[in-house]
């Protein structure tokens, strides 16, 4: 009896077959959840935040290391999009009035400060929002 080939998966579906049942997010949900460059203004760079996620956390836990890379100092702002405007520099106005984080990490001061919008109320103390 002749040997029939055994079918063969893609690459990529293999890998989804293989990461999905583990709770991590396909391709194309991946990239409706991470942040979007707007611009950089110096060195400070300016990102989307999915509305979904604006007062995560855990969002944020994961988006810094991805936008700072191994950079010693990262300046970083996050804004939300709800009126769906051309992103750009300088920010338009529906985007600027709706911050939710400022990031900053310095090598020179050796500190690094994660603050919430005060719009967002996600703070526990006023003195800890912007």
């Amino acid at each position: 009896m002749p040997m029939l080939p055994r079918p063969r998966l893609h690459p990529a579906l293999l890998l989804a077959a293989l990461l999905l049942p583990h709770g991590l997010r396909a391709p194309a949900e991946a990239a409706e959840t991470a942040p979007q460059l707007i611009g950089r203004l110096g060195k400070v760079a300016y990102y989307l935040v999915p509305e979904a996620q604006a007062r995560e956390r855990s969002w944020y836990d994961q988006a810094i290391p991805a936008v700072c890379g191994d950079q010693e100092s990262c300046f970083v702002r996050f804004y939300t999009n709800s009126q769906g405007v051309a992103p750009g520099l300088p920010l338009p106005e529906a985007i600027e009035r709706e911050p939710t984080v400022m990031f900053q990490r310095s090598a020179k001061h050796g500190a690094q400060l994660f603050r919430w919008s005060c719009r967002l109320q996600v703070a526990n103390n006023p003195s800890e929002c912007f």
